[in-house]
């Protein structure tokens, strides 16, 4: 009995896990935008398989291009033949969808989906968590076998993004994002993302490694046998066209 009270007694005085402070907070977020980030260009081709209920499944293929030193993004879809031509480009942070099909460019919003799928903009773009959201520590939490720090964010006042509240919880020994969670402004659950391989590319414009999620894996959490599966097949960091963030670039390639 003795040896299980003073058992008991340890356990009680145990320390609580330390939190993180504002600082710390902070400096992670800056440190998760700039691993992604590219002080040059930067081109991806992606696979995207999308879920719905009574529905086919829907494969398509998309061009990720980004300059983020000018916080530019285009996006291409290449396959198949019936969304070829379609796109969408940031101007001046707003972003437009365009269809070859009618030849009309369409302002959208952030939480537009993209080609129809459960991806967002901001899945494809630089990150920018550090500017777009403030940070709150929910502590560490195990995910699988990956002992993760469990962070929520809070859309920044007058910032433009797809859901006001974000879960976050990074792997603490990588700093790889495993698991992403998006609340309507009423807490209600609407998107749940999965990040279960990533990779890494020596950019010498920015004379470091650039990190880049090789598969993401979105679930709708609303109409619940929806998802998105988005593998990044490859990446190229070699400067792009001077032209090609335009209105009359991504036209060209539907004529």
């Amino acid at each position: 009995m003795k040896s299980l009270l003073t058992a008991l007694l340890l356990l009680t005085a145990a320390p609580a896990l330390a939190a993180l402070s504002a600082e710390e907070m902070l400096a992670l977020l800056q440190e998760l935008d700039t691993r992604e980030r590219n002080t040059g260009d930067y081109k991806a081709l992606a696979y995207l398989e999308q879920k719905e209920k009574d529905k086919a499944d829907v494969v398509r293929e998309m061009l990720i291009y980004r300059r983020d030193s000018d916080d530019k993004l285009l996006l291409l879809f290449t396959k198949p033949k019936s969304e070829e031509g379609k796109g969408y480009l940031r101007l001046d942070k707003n972003l437009w969808s365009y269809d070859p099909s009618t030849g009309k460019w369409e302002r959208t919003t952030e939480r537009e989906r993209i080609g129809g799928t459960n991806s967002r903009r901001s899945d494809f773009d630089e990150s920018r968590l550090a500017d777009e959201f403030t940070p709150a520590f929910d502590g560490e939490e195990k995910l699988g076998k990956f002992d993760t720090i469990k962070l929520t964010l809070t859309v920044k006042e007058g910032v433009d993004v797809a859901y006001p509240v974000v879960k976050l919880w990074v792997d603490k020994g990588t700093r790889n994002i495993l698991k992403r969670q998006e609340f309507a402004l009423s807490g209600r659950l609407m998107r749940t993302g999965y990040y279960p391989k990533w990779q890494k590319l020596y950019s010498e414009a920015k004379k470091a490694d650039v990190w880049f999620p090789a598969e993401m894996r979105f679930f709708d959490e609303v109409e619940k046998a929806n998802s998105t599966l988005v593998l990044i097949k490859s990446v190229d960091l070699k400067p792009l066209d001077a032209n090609l963030f335009t209105k009359a670039w991504l036209e060209s390639k539907s004529r």
